[in-house]
């Protein structure tokens, strides 16, 4: 949204005061704190914020207000399953920035690369890695997309472009801009996206890649997540310039956009031109998408130590997928949504039992994908 007069145009009527934000964020008890904490209201005239909205056939909207309630639905039962210790390990809950997965992922195209970080399990199943393999990866069954041996933060299927989720602060940045280098190596009209969290832009890898990708002409999508906090660190405490897409096009002269990440469309929008200017100029993009979290870092922080319920209730009130659906009340009645999420949770459901019934890998499974050529080991014992 350009502007805050646009963004009311492009929803089709006025905003509520709730979701403009119209409230300040008492984010930290610092004066600077509550600055900063301010400049992520809709009703802030300082923020350049994104291109409007573009408008999308009934089918796509349907499919994508599907796709945002499956992550819904799916995360929700993932804390259940984890409550219930069928998942182990780390596991990091999407719920409340489902906008930013599917509003990119719906901008890509079939030959498009993904990388994530390890907050994956949505990007996974809007690529089209199904609720079953991406719930039997979580309960570490050989019947998941990563045969059980990735878990919660390193979901892949490389047959939907989907490279995988990484457990490593801006450690896949360099892979996914590989990736990107392989593209235009071969003069191939693909396009790479990296998504990553707000704390990853200060690693070291992550400038230098840039860097790179700039002097090359990569055909890349940089997308910052910012859901305002790197684990409980407010972003404004670690990052000396926490407008975060300011830093790239002085450094890297790469443009840097800031959007709405809990608007589907304007997240859609933003995407879609980086990606055109990606496979047909050649050029990489910055995003920062402003989103939130509703659940704490992973599932073993509560959230309570560095925000209160305030704030928590604010985001909410700024739901992507309520958003949409009052965006277009005529298409998603309540009729209408309440059968789609019936059948979402038959979908959801679905999945845990496949997963729960199926078998672990067995100790073969240590041999596999460790080496191209694993035959003749392990060697017998004499």
């Amino acid at each position: 949204m350009a502007s805050k007069t646009q963004s009311k145009k492009s929803s089709g009527g006025k905003t509520p005061k709730s979701a403009a934000g119209g409230h300040e964020i008492k984010t930290h008890a610092t004066a600077h704190g509550k600055a900063r904490a301010a400049q992520y209201t809709s009703d802030d005239e300082s923020v350049p914020i994104g291109r409007p909205p573009v408008r999308l056939e009934e089918e796509r909207l349907i499919e994508i207000h599907r796709q945002m309630l499956l992550c819904r639905r799916f995360e929700e039962r993932t804390a259940q399953m984890y409550q219930m210790r069928k998942i182990q390990g780390f596991c990091h809950l999407y719920i409340g920035q489902e906008a930013v997965a599917v509003g990119s992922v719906a901008a890509l195209e079939k030959q498009d690369y993904i990388f994530q970080t390890y907050r994956d399990h949505a990007h996974a199943l809007i690529r089209g890695i199904s609720a079953r393999e991406v719930m039997a990866e979580l309960f570490g069954k050989k019947t998941g997309c990563s045969g059980g041996k990735g878990g919660s933060m390193h979901m892949y299927k490389a047959e939907t472009g989907m490279m995988g989720g990484n457990g490593i602060v801006g450690g896949h940045v360099p892979l996914a801009t590989g990736v990107a280098f392989k593209s235009a190596y071969n003069d191939l009209p693909e396009v790479t996206i990296c998504y990553m969290g707000e704390a990853a832009v200060n690693q070291g890898v992550f400038h230098e890649c840039l860097n790179m990708a700039s002097l090359w002409n990569l055909p890349i999508i940089y997308i910052v997540e910012n859901n305002l906090y790197g684990m409980g660190t407010a972003v404004h405490r670690a990052s000396a310039e926490d407008q975060l897409y300011k830093r790239t096009e002085g450094a890297y002269r790469i443009p840097g956009v800031r959007c709405d990440g809990m608007d589907v469309l304007e997240v859609y929008a933003e995407v879609k031109a980086a990606a055109d200017r990606a496979r047909n100029d050649r050029r990489p993009t910055f995003i920062e998408a402003i989103t939130y979290r509703y659940r704490g870092h992973s599932m073993s922080d509560p959230a309570t130590s560095y925000r209160n319920k305030a704030e928590v209730q604010h985001w909410q009130e700024r739901d992507p997928i309520a958003r949409l659906q009052a965006q277009y009340p005529k298409l998603f009645t309540e009729e209408m949504v309440k059968a789609a999420d019936e059948k979402i949770k038959e979908e959801v459901q679905d999945a845990i039992k496949f997963a729960d019934e199926s078998d672990f890998p067995g100790p073969e499974a240590l041999y596999t994908n460790v080496y191209v050529d694993c035959q003749g080991y392990p060697k017998k014992q004499d």
